[in-house]
């Protein structure tokens, strides 16, 4: 959902909002393999796009035009991140904006700017005796993939292991045309233009 909804009331409220944005191109790629994973499952407004008849025509060239033409399951992609980056820099103090791609080149850093945020932050003693790596760990990829529910539970026919793939930056690389890449590029850099925000 945008955050367009969500900002009145969160002006009075003591909740927090932590989202984390990602590449356009690596969301794409695990949009794409997600819901070929999950092929039973009706995905509603996504399959607006002409490109997109039946829920077993999920090339990654139908995914691929849908994204561009701004339909995907939360509506276009740039709409979304620019909500939550725009609530971040006008309410920093209910939203937070992190970038998928900072969490893994400085995970350390990221949780302890999340735990500020959250106003929990670590205290010396738990820095020193590796509370932060701790967390790392526990919230690692490889570690929620190991969780028997993880592994085994289904909810609205979604298995719960096709939540977690690669994790990877830049895997779009292995997927996507140089036509595509240019593209979806010149796409979000126009969305984007003079917001700050950038992948």
């Amino acid at each position: 959902m945008s955050l367009d909804p969500l900002q009145v009331p969160l002006k009075e409220n003591l909740c927090k909002i932590v989202y984390v944005g990602r590449n356009v191109k690596d969301v794409m790629v695990s949009v794409w393999c997600f819901l070929n994973a999950n092929k039973g499952v009706d995905w509603g407004d996504f399959r607006q796009s002409e490109k997109i008849t039946r829920a077993e025509d999920y090339s990654l060239e139908a995914i691929f035009e849908s994204f561009c033409k701004g339909v995907t399951l939360h509506g276009p992609f740039w709409d979304h991140a620019l909500s939550y980056w725009r609530g971040s820099l006008e309410d920093p103090k209910h939203f937070l904006f992190m970038r998928y791609e900072d969490l893994k080149a400085e995970p350390r850093t990221q949780v302890k700017r999340l735990a500020e945020f959250l106003d929990c932050p670590f205290t010396k003693e738990e820095e020193d005796s590796g509370s932060v790596d701790k967390i790392l760990e526990l919230c690692s990829l490889s570690n929620l993939r190991s969780v028997e529910i993880n592994k085994t539970r289904t909810s609205s026919r979604v298995d719960f292991k096709t939540y977690f793939r690669k994790g990877q930056v830049g895997d779009w690389k292995s997927y996507m045309t140089p036509e595509m890449v240019d593209k979806i590029d010149m796409i979000i850099e126009e969305k984007l233009k003079g917001s700050g925000l950038k992948f």
